[in-house]
């Protein structure tokens, strides 16, 4: 699925304009590397594509509708937000893995086996980390490939990861560099925050803000 800007401005309250009539596509199975100074509005336009903050002009659009008409919980469903700092609950890392599944909305999907879970673990080089282990304890690292395994248990469309490898070492950067190429190779839609000068496997598009307009290189 494609998600769109179609002439968004957007200022937080008593602060300066972040975007202004900026437009853009992100096609359905891109992997799109979101760039640009600090303060320029990277981290406000994930938000803004995930409706956790409002345009005050313009439309955005998810395969063409506009995400103020879907239902909450089907955008979230569609479309999965994973922040720069990991946040997990104090408990197992079973019970933050099933978490979306204890949300009303989603009562009545499946939840994933034991194994499933596992078998997420270990595609992200989490064998060390078992289903009893306490989440808080993990490294920031562990902490954060957990969190994107989480998004991903709802099968999303787009995934937008908020700078995932900013507070990791080169081992676990490297690999959520590779499960990202691996998603856009898979068909879905890869929208990632980066100041790395060196551009992650797989990449198809990068899309820098400046004077807050959205340029695609």
């Amino acid at each position: 699925m494609s998600l769109s800007l179609d002439q968004v401005s957007f200022a937080y309250p008593d602060g300066p304009v972040v975007l202004e009539k900026a437009s853009i596509t992100f096609e359905a199975g891109s992997f799109t590397i979101v760039q640009g100074l600090s303060g320029a509005g990277k981290s406000t336009l994930l938000r803004l594509l995930c409706r956790l903050e409002e345009a005050q002009s313009g439309r955005i659009l998810f395969n063409g509708q506009p995400i103020e008409t879907m239902a909450p919980a089907d955008l979230r469903r569609s479309v999965a937000y994973v922040q720069q700092m990991p946040t997990l609950l104090s408990s197992s890392v079973r019970e933050n893995l099933l978490l979306p599944f204890s949300f009303k909305a989603n009562v009545g999907l499946n939840r994933p086996s034991d194994e499933v879970l596992t078998s997420h673990l270990e595609s992200f080089l989490l064998s060390g980390v078992t289903l009893e282990s306490e989440a808080t304890r993990l490294s920031v690292g562990q902490a954060q490939r957990i969190c994107l395994v989480r998004s991903l248990l709802l099968d999303p469309e787009i995934v937008l990861l908020d700078e995932p490898t900013a507070s990791l070492d080169a081992e676990s950067a490297g690999v959520v560099l590779e499960k990202a190429a691996e998603l856009g190779r898979g068909g879905m839609t890869v929208i990632m925050i980066s100041h790395s000068q060196t551009m992650p496997e797989g990449v198809t598009h990068v899309v820098t803000i400046k004077d807050r307009s959205l340029e695609r290189a």
